[in-house]
This record gives C-alpha cells, structure tokens and sequence, in this order.
C-alpha cells in the first residue's frame, strides 16, 4: 500500500491542526522530516508495544524513504488511534472502510505538558536573544560537538539509510572535513545523497532513441521537451548538412544546443525547474554540480512530474555524445568530467546505440572510459533493431562486442539488450516472427532488470558507503604523511615542489607503511593537479583517534545494522 494514495482531506481539518503541532514538536532539527530518534521518542508516549509501533513505521514509510513527511504522519497518527482502539496494524487498515475524517487523534500520554514545555522554553529563549549579544560558533566546531559525538543507539535508528546517515555524520564526516576530502576526492555528502531515489543514466550518441526510450517506459512525454522527435530530426538533418560547410558548422552547433542534462524525477505537479535553482536546493542530490560552473548549469534541467515509476526510480536523460565532424565544436564545460559525477551516483547507466551508428567517437570514447570503476552498473542497450533483418542483426551485434571490447578494456560481457525501444509496433517485415520474440523478451528482462534497482538500490548505498570510508581514510593517510615529511622551519617550498613531482614515491610510502592495497589508491596526476594549489604546511598530521572510529564503523557498526535491519525491499 502506498500511502500516498490516501489524501491528508482524509482528515479533519480539526484535526489536521492538531496533527500540524504535533508533528512540529516531532520535528526536533525543523527539517520537516521525523526521522530515526525524533520518531522513537515521540510513539513512544502512545504506549503501544514496539513491534506495532515498528510496523505502523514501515506502513507510514511506504516509499522506504526513512523519515515521514506530514502526510506521512497523519497517516501513522491514524494507524496509532486505530491500534489503540483494538485493529490489528496491517498494510490495508486505512484502507478498510474506517472514517478517517471523524477518527479521533490517539492518546498520547504527556504530550500537552510537553508540548507547553517546549514554547515556554522557545519563548524563553527568543527574549535571550533578543536581549543579549549571542556567541555565534563556527560550523566547523559543530563536527566535533557533543551532538554529534554522542553514540546513537540502534533503538533510535528506524533504517539501514537512516542508520548510515548517522554513522556517517559521527564517525566519517570529521575525518573528511579535517583532511579536506571534499576538495581532493568528493563533496560532502548531506542528507539528500541519502535519501534520494535510484537513478537510470542513459548515454549514447545523438538520435539513438534515448529520450524515446524514457517516454516509452513513461508512456508520456515529461515537462522540459519543449521540441518533438520531429523537430529534432529536422534539426540533425540541418546540422548533417551545415557539417558538409566547415565555416558554417560551427557556428551553428554553438547557437543550436537543443539536448540538456535532464533528471526526470517525481513531483506533486509538471514542471521543469532550471539547473541554477535545482543545484542549490538543499532537497535535491544535486548540489555537486556546481563546481561545473554556470556554463554547466544552464544546460541543467530537472523536469518533475506525478508518475508511479518516478515514485521509485529518476531517470537522467543526456544530451547526444558527439561524433564525426561535429566532434570539431567545443563544448562550454567539461562534459567527460559531468558525466562521471553522475556515473558515480547513478544505480544504472544504459549505453544506447544505434545498428547504424556503431562507431565509438573519440568523445565516447573519454565518456566510457570515465565509467570505470562503475562497470557492475552498465548495461548495453542496442536499440533501433527492428531496423535490419536477422542476418544484418547477427552482423552489427558482433561488430558493436569488438568496438566496445577496444574501449572497456575488461574481460568481462556487458550486459546487452537488443529491441526497439519505442512506442511504435515493431518492424516484422524486417525482422520476422522470431525476431518479434526476441524483442518482446529482451524488453521483458531489461524491465526486470529495472524493477530489481530499487533493491539494488540499498545494497548498492552501503557498498558505496563503505568505499568511500577506505578512500577517506587513504586520503587522510596521504594528506598526514606529506604533513609530516615537510620541514619545521627552513626550505619549505622547495620540499612541497619535490613532494609533488614525486608524488608517485610518496603514495608507495604511504601504502607500505600501512598496508594499505596499491589499487586504492587515488590517480597520481589528478591529485598532483589539485595538490599544487595547496600548501602542504597547513594540513593536519595524522590523528589516530578519528582513523580508529572510521575503522570501528566498518568493523562494528555496519555489520551491527545490516544484523539488526533488512533491505526493505526484501
């Protein structure tokens, strides 16, 4: 049961008011979101027993989110009052006839008194500050403040997802910020990285049906396409013959950039909102992007829309990968560079190609080589099939393996999906009746494969949890050891030019010094790049107490939630 299928006009608006204050009570951090601690505390003053109130937590939390929006909790408000009155708590109680509009607020033992407590103790608090000058502290202080220092137990923890947000607020996220993980490796991770959805990444070269196929799984067109197929196809047409006149081409592919980086994702209503204002909504997984620069941001869109499929899944749809001549035309930002962002936060990522445009371009070529290291994630997909007979298929399917086989360089066969993509019937003329089968099977297992991202979805968050904590913990390594071997007062710019020149000595230090495997290790030219703009002398020397905690988390506290909680999709 989805519980956004059941209205909050449900409820009184009564009780929708008290409902209102309760939940703001509930709401410890004002996030708009109960979570973790917020929601034992507060079903706790029901006096139900815990394994009802666990299970009107996995009701409310429906989508498997880990924290209740406010509609979220009417629902589970209501799902308390009818356990209190006697109903056994299953997925269908709220939608077994009750009157949901005249059912009373349950009984929540001490609420009002503390509900008192806490205006009085607000109202108290806005005359101090109104009234004496208020010390301000640096953010940074609040990554070591008692807060966050303060074990949280599991009892406090509502899910795996939940669980690896407080872990990674604890124990993680003051390793990072102290040897500057963030400006060498990955930004910071916030609580929308956490919570957002799997997302589906297709890449391909221009006209191999990608926005197609994202209609066709949609079954509708999604806010943002201002321009159709046809219009598209007129434009390549044009620029197919604009590239037969050299000086003419350029200007044109410069003016005439039509594709964006487009994430399709689920909203209350249509709409498409622009790259600049999604980048820095701090609800939205998209806030990295900024370091790409407004170039970058203003072929951003996110378009959103109502859409079951969107409930569980984001697609990113992409702008074509260049080739031929039109590879001559420089792109405003660093395209291999956007790609790879999303390839390291994406669940799947689908290679789209044409039967008749199998050659690798020297742009995909970077494209598919800035994947690595995400091979488990993509899937090859070989659309447009119906296009060519049997013989044809067997022929372009053999070619496509060799030119992929140069560029992937792994011993390993991708996955690949073979079929027509689209909403139009396919093409037996061409293909015959065991083609026909064919595709409707390859169609049926790229579905599955789908459906099964947000199961994988989970499993995939702690693998890249737990390689992101042995990547910071290398790098707080490294950052430590180039401190230590800078000298105390005389000839320090010259010792920081030989560190970085031999960089690659210094890494092999580090690894044998500490046992740590060779294949961890970051790029040596990247982080010489990003490295000459520091000085070494202000990094701080190794602290083993934070790279003890890192290790406790990975050898004690994710095993201890993966014991205590299931995927929920399970």
């Amino acid at each position: 049961m989805e519980i956004a299928s059941i209205p909050i006009s449900s409820c009184s608006k009564e009780h929708q008011q008290i409902y209102q204050e309760w939940f703001h009570y509930a709401d410890s951090d004002s996030d708009g979101r109960i979570t973790g601690n917020d929601a034992t505390k507060f079903f706790a003053l029901s006096n139900l027993s815990r394994q009802d109130l666990k299970q009107v937590w996995a009701i409310a939390d429906s989508k498997r989110q880990g924290y209740l929006g406010f509609k979220e909790f009417i629902a589970s408000m209501q799902l308390v009052s009818l356990a209190q009155a006697g109903h056994a708590v299953t997925q269908d109680l709220l939608n077994s006839g009750v009157d949901l509009n005249n059912l009373k607020p349950p009984v929540m033992e001490g609420l009002d008194a503390l509900i008192a407590k806490k205006k009085r103790k607000d109202k108290t608090s806005e005359l101090e500050t109104n009234g004496s000058y208020q010390l301000e502290s640096s953010p940074s202080a609040n990554w070591f403040s008692s807060k966050s220092s303060k074990k949280v137990p599991l009892s406090s923890v509502t899910s795996i997802v939940d669980g690896l947000k407080r872990l990674y607020i604890q124990k993680l996220k003051p390793l990072e910020v102290t040897y500057r993980f963030n400006d060498f490796v990955s930004p910071l991770l916030a609580n929308s990285d956490f919570d957002a959805k799997p997302m589906v990444m297709l890449l391909g070269q221009y006209s191999t049906g990608k926005t197609t196929f994202i209609k066709h799984l949609l079954k509708t067109s999604y806010p943002g396409k201002l321009y159709s197929e046809h219009t598209l196809d007129q434009s390549r047409q044009l620029t197919d013959l604009l590239l037969s006149c050299s000086h003419l081409a350029k200007s044109y592919l410069n003016r005439c950039s039509l594709a964006k980086f487009a994430p399709i994702q689920s909203g209350p209503d249509d709409r498409s909102i622009p790259g600049n204002t999604i980048a820095v909504q701090a609800d939205m997984p998209f806030s990295g992007l900024t370091t790409f620069g407004t170039a970058f941001l203003s072929k951003f869109e996110c378009s959103q829309m109502p859409h079951p499929l969107l409930e569980h899944i984001t697609f990113v749809d992409t702008p074509g990968v260049l080739s031929g001549e039109k590879q001559r035309t420089q792109r405003a930002y660093d395209f291999t560079g956007v790609t790879s962002w999303f390839a390291a936060k994406c669940d799947l990522i689908l290679l789209l190609f044409d039967p008749h445009k199998l050659d690798v371009s020297d742009e995909f070529k970077r494209v598919i080589s800035s994947l690595r290291g995400h091979d488990d994630k993509i899937r090859v997909v070989l659309n447009k099939a119906d296009q060519i007979d049997t013989q044809q298929l067997m022929r372009v399917y053999g070619a496509l393996m060799w030119s992929l086989g140069k560029v992937l360089n792994t011993p390993e066969v991708m996955r690949v999906y073979i079929g027509s993509f689209n909403d139009k019937p396919v093409n037996e003329a061409a293909t015959g009746p065991i083609g026909k089968e064919l595709f409707e099977k390859e169609q049926e297992d790229l579905l599955a494969d789908l459906k099964d991202i947000p199961k994988k979805a989970c499993d995939r968050r702690i693998n890249e949890f737990v390689k992101r904590a042995r990547a910071a913990k290398i790098h707080a390594y490294i950052i430590s050891h180039l401190k230590k071997e800078m000298p105390a007062m005389i000839g320090k710019a010259k010792t920081q030019q030989k560190l970085i020149d031999n960089l690659s000595d210094e890494f092999g230090k580090v690894q044998r010094e500490f046992h740590l495997p060779p294949g961890d290790f970051p790029n040596v030219e990247q982080f010489r790049e990003t490295l000459s703009g520091y000085n070494i002398d202000k990094f701080e020397k190794l602290k083993p107490k934070m790279i003890q905690a890192v290790d406790d988390m990975l050898g004690y506290d994710i095993p201890d939630l993966l014991k205590n909680f299931r995927n929920p999709y399970d």
